[in-house]
């Protein structure tokens, strides 16, 4: 069986401007890796839907979404805050990102692939119930980890976030939520200056210090994450997958590469194989430097499908 691959032209819409680094060159350069690596022939290609209003409002506030529908603008950019801009196409992009996710459960838990890699853009884990952030609209995500609660009876879900930034968003909605546990690392004191202090029993986070690399990362997945996630004993995995941890990507200062990406993600597999019947959704969130991204993005993939 191959590795689900879920995206859609449309994520391709939402342009901050030529010098936002979350651009749609991210996208292309991930298709092209894939490409000049012969691995695009070994993935089951889907296409992102539209995310629906319910499902959104499982994790958004409906006064937050009423919000974004008003401030789409119809030419031009809308700023929500200095950095995270709406364009007349943003919301056509996002409820593909969420929308991308939901598919992604839908096809592992039908079998119809054991696991799934979700290309969409803008990223999610800023994004709070109630206020976009961080490049951030819609929580992917969280939209997915709601819908396989709700759609299919899941007890007991992951959440691995290892993008640079903490996933605030994420636990902010899942805060003291029994039936999610979310385990991440992040570069701190960094943006967006939270998660030293986690805000429910269910959250194991772990911060690091600027300038750590492969080692002090896979110290900590090792000592701290796969122990709670084994006590946990997921029925799904979601992996927030975010590439700028990277040495080589100027947007945080921690030191990991593409070795580093395929290690926890074999990892991550074989936790999931354990407990997990394989299920495992991974969603991109950051990586700004697109060599970089793109590469991690295959080792990830890779690692993902067994290859």
């Amino acid at each position: 069986m191959l590795t689900a691959y879920i995206t859609h032209p449309d994520c391709l819409l939402h342009d901050m401007g030529a010098h936002h680094p979350e651009s749609p060159d991210r996208l292309r350069a991930i298709d092209d890796q894939l490409i000049a690596n012969g691995v695009m022939d070994f993935l089951l290609h889907a296409e992102a839907p539209l995310a629906e209003h319910d499902q959104l409002a499982r994790v958004h506030a409906s006064r937050y979404l009423d919000l974004l529908e008003q401030s789409s603008p119809a030419h031009g950019l809308h700023h929500l805050d200095p950095d995270t801009a709406m364009t007349p196409h943003t919301l056509q992009a996002a409820r593909r990102a969420a929308g991308g996710v939901i598919k992604a459960v839908d096809l592992v838990m039908a079998k119809d692939a054991p696991n799934a890699f979700c290309a969409v853009r803008p990223p999610g884990h800023h994004a709070e119930s109630r206020k976009a952030m961080g490049f951030c609209f819609y929580n992917n995500v969280a939209v997915g980890v709601s819908h396989a609660l709700a759609r299919y009876g899941l007890q007991r879900v992951a959440v691995i976030d290892f993008d640079v930034h903490h996933g605030n968003g994420t636990e902010d909605i899942f805060q003291d939520n029994g039936k999610v546990l979310m385990v991440s690392i992040f570069q701190h004191p960094f943006y967006p200056y939270s998660g030293d202090e986690p805000k429910g029993k269910n959250m194991l986070n772990v911060p690091l210090k600027a300038g750590t690399r492969g080692d002090g990362f896979r110290q900590a997945v090792t000592e701290q994450w796969l122990p709670a996630l084994d006590a946990f004993r997921p029925q799904m995995i979601f992996i927030s997958a975010g590439f700028d941890a990277h040495l080589e990507d100027d947007m945080g200062s921690l030191g990991l590469d593409e070795a580093d990406y395929a290690w926890v993600t074999r990892e991550l597999v074989a936790m999931a194989d354990k407990h997990a019947e394989g299920r495992i959704v991974s969603v991109l969130e950051g990586g700004y430097d697109l060599s970089a991204l793109s590469r991690s993005v295959v080792a990830h993939i890779k690692a993902l499908g067994g290859l």
